[in-house]
């Protein structure tokens, strides 16, 4: 693959990176931040790449490891007993984004490529590197965890306004 080639394929999916990032940071200058490691790292490696028919799974997998290193370097900054700032951001967070941030990141690495991503099952098992059926259990037990918690969520909300009244 050229590095023409290279600017196409990753101008028709940046988006998709992009919102990728976004879920798994949950803040737009981290994401970008993800998103232009991802993409330099890809252009360094690009000569690598085997397969150019998996050129989309290919730049997620390094995104998705860009977001994780990223990840790590936050928690290691932080102070311990220090209380971080929230943001209007932080006050509009979607009961689902927050119980999806909660999962177990073997878990939340599929529910984010699967539904949030678009990628398919077989897809998303090639980006992580694991068996389709490995994916589909993972995808099964991440469903059936943010069921509960959203359910939780839901009675938690019901006693609340009960209490209210």
């Amino acid at each position: 693959m050229t590095r023409e080639e290279f600017a196409v394929r990753t101008n028709e999916i940046k988006i998709k990176l992009f919102k990728t990032a976004m879920l798994y940071l949950g803040n737009e200058h981290d994401a970008l931040e993800a998103v232009d490691e991802a993409v330099y790292r890809g252009l360094c490696a690009v000569k690598k790449l085997r397969q150019p028919e998996y050129f989309d799974t290919w730049i997620t997998r390094i995104l998705i490891n860009e977001c994780c290193k990223i990840m790590r370097n936050q928690k290691r900054e932080e102070l311990p007993g220090t209380m971080p700032e929230l943001s209007q951001e932080d006050y509009d967070r979607l009961p689902l984004k927050e119980a999806v941030s909660a999962l177990p990141e073997e878990l939340r690495s599929v529910i984010v490529l699967r539904f949030f991503g678009g990628f398919t099952i077989a897809e998303t098992a090639r980006i992580l590197g694991v068996p389709q059926g490995t994916a589909a259990t993972r995808q099964r037990k991440a469903l059936g965890i943010l069921r509960l918690a959203l359910n939780d969520d839901n009675d938690e909300k019901e006693a609340d306004h009960g209490l209210q009244r």
